[in-house]
């Protein structure tokens, strides 16, 4: 292992550890979150996909997704790839939803639909219907839960399936 990996290993786990406590702070302390966040931020190189990203999660987790939005599209620009590029898309189109834009948040995640399969796949598919039904497309939105759902069923997995299809065919 060269020491630049050690050391973005390290930074990971620092911001690991960070997001573990999350939960831990209380609501009148976010700033002191998003001070945490920024001083790992800034120990990364200029031009880092990184920096954005994770100050956009820590603004879009203390409830405000009108500040993390541009910090998402910020990551995405400057190359932000795999895992958490995926991530940024599902939270931006959150956001973009939170903040009346859902038709933006259907763009952006119906290319993910046909992407590599990971275990972000359950959200993508989550995080789209409530985009759709946010724009009076319920049916789709539906659709796409009871897809995602019927796998992890131990029964009717099939039948689910069918149904999730049933509800976006054209009616005959």
């Amino acid at each position: 292992m060269c020491e630049a990996d050690a050391v973005n290993e390290d930074w990971e786990d620092r911001v690991a550890a960070a997001w573990s406590a999350f939960d831990d702070w209380p609501e009148e302390q976010a700033h002191a979150f998003r001070a945490v966040i920024d001083a790992l931020v800034a120990e990364l190189p200029a031009g880092s996909p990184l920096g954005p990203f994770e100050q956009a999660c820590a603004w879009d987790s203390t409830g405000h997704s009108d500040k993390a939005v541009p910090l998402y599209w910020e990551a995405l620009d400057r190359g932000l790839r795999g895992y958490k590029g995926r991530r940024a898309r599902i939270q931006l189109a959150s956001s973009l939803r939170n903040l009346g834009r859902p038709e933006e948040g259907v763009k952006l995640l119906t290319p993910e639909l046909v992407a590599p399969s990971d275990e972000l796949d359950d959200a993508v598919r989550a995080t789209l219907a409530l985009c759709l039904s946010s724009l009076g497309r319920d049916r789709e939105g539906l659709s796409l839960v009871l897809g995602a759902l019927a796998a992890h069923l131990p029964r009717y997995q099939r039948s689910m399936a069918n149904y999730a299809r049933a509800l976006v065919e054209p009616e005959g």
